[in-house]
């Protein structure tokens, strides 16, 4: 039976965004050509030009969907799931190519326009969230401001990402992860609470 024509739309789609994500991840957008998208996703120029116009907005429609890219396990909110959180998007950023391109697209996004800030306030807004939790079962310091804080582990997390990837590929991003956090937990929860925090990924998540 002949598959319907809006379904087969929706695989190619799907197939050449697949196929831009590991161009932009390999090559970077300065590199990557609507070409070598074409080949890597075997579509036609015209099934191609149907869906996206040109290599710009295939760019941002992947760097757009960052966060839906990572399905994040559920769990309770709180500091320890804000901890979690951070290992978990690691292990997506080696092993998942559609989290690495849509992140290196983020840094690189001046390259193919004005720079659109989306990504990281949704990551901003998004520890808020585990932070707000946190601080309504007492474990924060008083003098903590969440959005701040929010706003700092998103820089943080930006620049040691980058650094592991251009020192060993990512190889080492968990242990550096457990370096930020161990430095940066005293200023945000009391000894005890920090007594009883895992600064490693769970293996559940790992294997996700």
């Amino acid at each position: 039976m002949t598959e319907p024509r809006q379904q087969r739309a929706v695989k190619t789609r799907e197939a050449i965004i697949y196929a831009a994500a590991q161009i932009f991840d390999e090559c970077g957008y300065s590199g990557a050509s609507i070409s070598k998208i074409m080949e890597h996703a075997g579509v036609t120029q015209g099934g191609m030009y149907f869906h996206f116009k040109s290599k710009q907005e295939l760019a941002r429609v992947v760097m757009a969907k960052q966060q839906e890219f990572v399905s994040f396990p559920a769990g309770d909110p709180g500091l320890q799931r804000l901890i979690d959180l951070t290992f978990f998007m690691a292990h997506a950023l080696q092993t998942n190519v559609l989290v690495r391109a849509s992140v290196r697209l983020s840094v690189e996004q001046g390259e193919f326009g004005k720079p659109d800030a989306t990504a990281y306030h949704e990551w901003v807004d998004q520890l808020c969230f585990f932070l707000y939790a946190a601080r309504d079962r007492g474990e924060l310091l008083d003098d903590v401001v969440e959005r701040e804080v929010a706003a700092l582990l998103t820089g943080a997390f930006a620049g040691v990402q980058i650094y592991s990837n251009i020192a060993t590929g990512r190889a080492d991003l968990t242990d550096r992860l457990v370096s930020l956090w161990r430095y940066t937990l005293p200023a945000l929860a009391p000894a005890h609470v920090r007594a009883k925090l895992v600064l490693r990924p769970h293996v559940q998540e790992q294997a996700a």
